[in-house]
């Protein structure tokens, strides 16, 4: 059969974050299964290079003056070089597939409209809440929220996008003319990479039919490195904590257990709260800040930790923390929030109330003194996570067969 040519679209074309990893992962693996791939971003200084970048458009800002606002407020709608941008790149690559991943405010949503239009089949994976709630998160206030999900007014009542009115009233514009309505009849398809996620969107009125359930898959780089030996690593003394140190990961809430137990913990990551951390718990002996690692040396702390940890305090999606984790044949205590529930069995870790520390201290103490088989948390995970089984169920989507 005819292998599918397959346009990603993507906000930034570097690894800015899981949305772009994930779109550069996809990007790797439909090359090495032999399609045609083109990408379309926007331009950035830290994108990697591509041979598609003449066709994307110019770098906009929120930040700066009026002339920057106004030009990212007519980006959000369609408006400006995108459209232009985008059907020159459609004519002129012909795809069969354009499959979008994170595309609000820096792009648009006119490239689903814009592809409908063409005739590529539209596949949109889903990798946080925008298209339910206006300010991304479902989170006002530290604390998770709903209101968004019938009404997207709120968010210019609440004024829950970064705190700001004249931010809220963007988010709530563009919420409003790229609504529900609109993006079903752009959209063949949506990947939503948790059963929570795909629960989320029916609540917030999207048809259940349009939802297709695909967890996020490891890298074949780090599949590759994770086949290596078959066995699991002997594990050490110290557990750990690898991601971003922002509010919603809950990563406070880990130090102030932490601080209470004598076990060592690593924290791998950066973010904005590493020199409130450094400050905090700086004295702390048990606590390791170790900041920013490279693929390498984070797989290497990942493979050798009694467990790793998973505190978020917002909807996580699919966090391929956990996935790589167990993927290593490390067992992972994690916050029973979001999908995070949905990767974890008494087999391979266990779950406990997200935002309660007291809870997470008591399942440290457990975890630490329990044996897990590791080997079996490995076979199975690379099983379950392989960029093999992702592939598979994503062509049945592409080609429209999907159960």
């Amino acid at each position: 059969m005819k292998k599918e040519k397959v346009l990603i679209v993507t906000k930034f074309y570097y690894r800015r974050g899981g949305d772009c990893v994930c779109a550069i992962n996809l990007e790797n693996l439909l090359r090495a299964r032999g399609h045609e791939v083109a990408v379309f971003a926007m331009k950035h200084p830290d994108n990697l290079q591509s041979e598609w970048e003449a066709y994307w458009p110019e770098e906009v800002s929120f930040g700066g003056g009026v002339k920057n606002k106004v030009n990212a407020v007519k980006r959000t709608l369609g408006m400006g070089d995108v459209a232009a941008n985008f059907e020159r790149m459609l004519r002129d690559f012909k795809p069969d597939v354009v499959h979008l991943h994170n595309i609000h405010s820096y792009l648009s949503p006119v490239v689903a409209k814009l592809a409908k239009k063409f005739g590529a089949r539209v596949v949109w994976t889903l990798h946080d809440y925008k298209l339910i709630c206006p300010a991304y998160s479902c989170l006002r206030d530290g604390k998770t929220c709903e209101l968004c999900y019938t009404s997207k007014r709120h968010v210019l009542t609440t004024r829950c996008m970064k705190g700001s009115m004249a931010a809220s009233a963007i988010a709530w514009l563009e919420a409003e003319w790229w609504n529900r309505k609109k993006l079903e009849r752009y959209t063949d398809a949506f990947v939503c990479p948790s059963s929570f996620m795909a629960g989320k969107m029916a609540q917030g009125g999207f048809a259940p039919d349009k939802l297709n359930v695909l967890c996020n898959f490891v890298a074949s780089e780090m599949a590759e490195k994770l086949a290596c030996g078959s066995e699991a690593s002997k594990p050490q003394d110290y557990y750990c904590y690898i991601g971003r140190l922002s509010p919603e990961k809950g990563v406070g809430t880990l130090l102030e257990a932490a601080s209470r137990l004598p076990y060592e913990l690593r924290v791998v990551g950066d973010g904005s709260l590493m020199d409130e951390f450094r400050a905090k718990y700086g004295d702390c002996a048990n606590i390791k800040l170790l900041g920013r690692k490279d693929p390498a040396e984070v797989l290497e702390v990942l493979k050798r930790a009694r467990f790793s940890v998973m505190p978020s305090e917002c909807y996580e999606n699919n966090p391929m923390g956990v996935i790589e984790s167990l993927c290593a044949g490390t067992p992972v205590i994690g916050a029973a929030i979001g999908g995070i529930p949905e990767l974890i069995d008494d087999q391979c870790g266990t779950t406990y109330p997200s935002g309660d520390a007291v809870a997470l201290v008591e399942s440290i103490k457990r975890m630490w003194d329990m044996t897990f088989d590791r080997n079996a948390i490995k076979r199975r995970s690379m099983t379950l996570y392989t960029p093999d089984v992702h592939y598979a169920k994503l062509i049945d989507i592409y080609r429209g067969t999907a159960e």
